[in-house]
């Protein structure tokens, strides 16, 4: 039991730390571009450093870890090729319709997506406090993309793939879930879900290219590797570890510390000038997680206490939880 309270206590910053890799992308991404790979063969890339660290991993440590159970298949094609895939192929395609300030905005709107398939699915409250929370992210994540500087073009087509981008976003938290409940490790999840990425990923590229990019040298190949557990294998067992002691709609939010750390980085590394549509993203963004945290706070605090009222029954939670929302 204290084991779980410690658990959830730094599920939060689990998720933050996740969100902060995955911001790192950018330092990795262009030196890759530079050598030649299309942005689905970095996604490649990246799905087979991960797909073969996890799998070397759990083979040492707990091959039974490697395990599944045929009827739980489809929790992994979601997260790999529903998710992961997915909202690659409509991210990069939002990109060349529109441009990237727009295909990031649209790609934020994940949170939502989020929270409304959470409390359908899951019977999480949509609370006062996680919609300000989520107003909150989106519009720190408009300023922060630059797109109310102007200069970004928008189609319709474009607007409903990147909403497409969105949806596949949303749904790694969505099957993860899923997975969860029905008892398999953040470690299980991860490695399936990038085996079927590679997979689902081999008709948007040169498998052959990417062979040679990571044999091209062996400080490239060196590299290659770091990006993938810096950006891909810890970013994702961390998030996954994350949803064990919070709301899916609450991690999707904490997880959009992203796109701060990566203008900061952008600014540090590259030495991008940081507008002040920029700074008041990244204020607005920081403030709705601190939001967003205190709703977690309060929710493990009801949980432990049995409720608003202690003398009310604490709200089930975990696979007991998911029974009664008849799924």
């Amino acid at each position: 039991m204290e084991k779980r309270k410690t658990e959830d206590r730094f599920a939060p910053l689990y998720i933050i730390i996740a969100g902060a890799l995955w911001g790192s992308m950018g330092l990795f991404v262009r030196p890759l571009g530079d050598n030649g790979c299309n942005s689905f063969e970095i996604t490649q890339l990246r799905g087979l450093v991960t797909a073969a660290f996890l799998f070397l991993f759990l083979a040492v440590k707990d091959r039974s870890l490697l395990r599944i159970r045929l009827r739980d298949l489809w929790c992994f094609i979601g997260t790999g090729v529903f998710s992961i895939v997915f909202f690659n192929v409509c991210y990069f395609t939002t990109i060349e319709l529109t441009s990237l300030s727009v295909a990031a905005v649209l790609l934020y709107t994940a949170p939502a997506f989020v929270i409304v398939l959470s409390a359908i699915l899951f019977g999480e409250e949509i609370t006062k406090r996680k919609v300000i929370a989520l107003v909150l992210t989106f519009a720190g994540c408009v300023c922060v993309s630059g797109l109310l500087r102007g200069g970004a073009s928008m189609t319709v087509k474009g607007f409903f793939i990147g909403i497409g981008a969105g949806i596949g976003y949303a749904l790694y938290s969505i099957f993860s879930r899923f997975a969860l409940e029905r008892g398999y490790s953040s470690l299980t999840i991860s490695f399936y879900t990038f085996l079927l990425a590679v997979i689902g990923t081999i008709p948007f590229s040169s498998m052959r290219n990417v062979l040679n990019v990571i044999t091209k040298t062996p400080s490239l190949t060196a590299f290659i590797a770091v990006f993938g557990i810096v950006t891909t294998v810890l970013p994702y067992l961390l998030y996954t570890r994350g949803l064990l002691g919070v709301e899916n709609g609450q991690a999707s939010i904490l997880a959009s510390v992203e796109p701060v750390v990566a203008t900061i980085l952008g600014t540090i590394v590259f030495h991008e000038i940081l507008h002040a549509d920029e700074i008041c993203g990244i204020i607005l963004i920081l403030g709705a997680i601190l939001i967003s945290n205190r709703t977690g706070e309060k929710l493990r605090t009801d949980q432990e206490t049995g409720g608003e009222n202690p003398a009310e029954p604490a709200r089930k939670t975990g696979p007991e939880s998911v029974r009664n929302t008849g799924i």
